[in-house]
């Protein structure tokens, strides 16, 4: 099992780094992929329970993410849905307002099905996450 955690801080307020890591569309750059919207949240939020976004890296075939749980402002849980070789993947960003702006503690669990890919599927997201990351201050 993977265990990957990004804690950063921002100096913007959380509902404004909240309202831009929702977006779907805004995930590209983050995680190197290219992210299309599938379906809006049930719960009333355009980003919010059972919104979908398929995601496609390279040659590869896509796969899809549902949000599982949002709390607007403070949290956004999201697992993949379809079309993976990882299994238990779960995306958990947590955003606390602080006198300073925003804390983003972001983890990302998974395992795969096949030996060995989990390794390699880690230090690819680890890398671009952490660039994209790095960047969502000044695109937020």
């Amino acid at each position: 099992m993977q265990r990957l955690v990004f804690d950063l801080d921002y100096s913007q307020p959380a509902a404004r780094i909240f309202a831009y890591l929702a977006e779907h569309e805004n995930l590209a750059p983050l995680f190197g992929t290219s992210v299309r919207r599938l379906r809006d949240g049930s719960d009333g939020h355009r980003n919010g329970v059972d919104s979908a976004r398929e995601l496609r890296i390279g040659p590869l075939p896509p796969f899809e993410e549902t949000v599982v749980e949002f709390v607007p402002n403070e949290l956004i849980r999201y697992r993949i849905t379809h079309g993976s070789p990882l299994r238990d993947h779960e995306g958990t960003m947590r955003f606390t307002a602080s006198a300073s702006g925003t804390n983003l503690h972001y983890e990302i669990v998974f395992r795969a099905i096949l030996p060995g890919l989990d390794a390699v599927i880690a230090a690819g997201l680890r890398r671009n996450v952490s660039r994209g990351l790095a960047r969502v201050g000044a695109l937020a």
